[in-house]
């Protein structure tokens, strides 16, 4: 297994990567793209962009793209109709390219195609990502996977469709640029593929700040009804299933309402929680300077990154976050004592 986990690349550095993308294809007459399920803009924009570079670049290539279907309001992206879900017919590719996906399970249904590939590469920038491909480009101090994957693409090879994709995953995961992980190198790659002469308002506006009526409401209850906690430097809320039905909203509509929490004066840690089954739910933490979220999540099995992670937990909606926040305090008292 061949593992490269970089830090912040300097010109050679980008180089030796944009070196390898090229190297990691040739040769292939067949790809699997695919990232982790319930895909985000980073995800989406990824698995779209490097379909579009393998499409524009290496015409004897046939790439396959495998997403459990993302949200609709990414079809703005050409090539979203090009996506196809996992049918669990086993198929041997030469290639298959995890983007995004901090573990293999995370795949999906997706995994049996990774499963039964000649060669595997993950292209990555979670802290939790050991490495789990036959080769891995893994940036941990990457804004995100379209960050990573762009370094290794050839700047003047890259189309307006791979660019506005890119971009699209770049924003999401950066919260538009306002996130601790937006670098100088992340704001030089959004000119350069701005200068490919993308729509980045309406992909932002599409994208990322739009919300339908129900979004709103849902975001609404969830902040009316949301906790402080930890003498005021978190906050805590949580939707059930039977408000999901009530509001007529799925998961995704969700998307946003814990970076929302976050923003609230006072608070380090946003704790938020939805429902998936009897005595399950799912949490997304946002920390804003001092808590390593990815720390909290890892504990109970999931991951992410320092100031945003996720995880799947079992029980009472207040057993979870009494655990989550022992050792959230744990975290706050050591930053205290220092």
């Amino acid at each position: 297994m061949r593992t490269v986990a970089r830090c912040r690349a300097g010109e050679i550095e980008k180089r030796m990567m944009r070196v390898k993308l090229e190297r990691e294809l040739q040769g292939i007459r067949t790809v699997a793209i695919a990232g982790h399920v319930r895909p985000d803009g980073d995800c989406v924009g990824a698995c779209i962009g490097l379909k579009h570079y393998i499409r524009d670049n290496f015409a004897q290539i046939e790439a396959d793209l495998w997403l459990e279907q993302p949200d609709p309001k990414f079809s703005i992206l050409e090539g979203f109709d090009g996506i196809r879900e996992a049918d669990g017919i086993a198929r041997e590719y030469d290639l298959f390219i995890a983007l995004d996906c901090a573990s293999c399970e995370r795949l999906g249904d997706a995994k049996l195609y990774f499963d039964h590939a000649k060669k595997t590469v993950c292209i990555d920038h979670h802290v939790s990502n050991p490495g789990y491909a036959l080769v891995n480009e893994i940036d941990k101090d990457a804004s995100s996977s379209c960050e990573v994957l762009c370094r290794m693409m050839e700047p003047e090879k890259i189309s307006k469709e791979t660019a506005a994709a890119l971009y699209t995953g770049i924003a999401h995961d950066t919260g538009v640029f306002q996130y601790g992980c937006t670098s100088p190198d992340t704001m030089r790659m959004a000119a350069m593929l701005m200068e490919k002469g993308i729509p980045y308002t309406k992909l932002l506006e599409e994208t990322f700040y739009k919300k339908t009526y129900r979004q709103n409401q849902i975001l609404g209850k969830a902040l009316l009804e949301s906790m402080r906690i930890l003498d005021g430097r978190g906050i805590v809320s949580v939707v059930r299933r039977k408000e999901l039905t009530f509001f007529g909203v799925t998961p995704l509509d969700l998307d946003g309402i814990v970076s929302q929490l976050k923003m609230t004066e006072g608070v380090e840690v946003a704790i938020f929680l939805y429902e998936t089954d009897n005595l399950e739910y799912k949490v997304s933490l946002r920390s804003r300077e001092t808590v390593d979220v990815s720390e909290v999540a890892s504990y109970f099995g999931g991951g992410g990154h320092v100031r945003a992670a996720g995880v799947t937990m079992k029980g009472t909606f207040h057993d979870i976050v009494n655990n989550l926040t022992l050792h959230i305090e744990h975290q706050l008292a050591e930053q205290e004592e220092e």
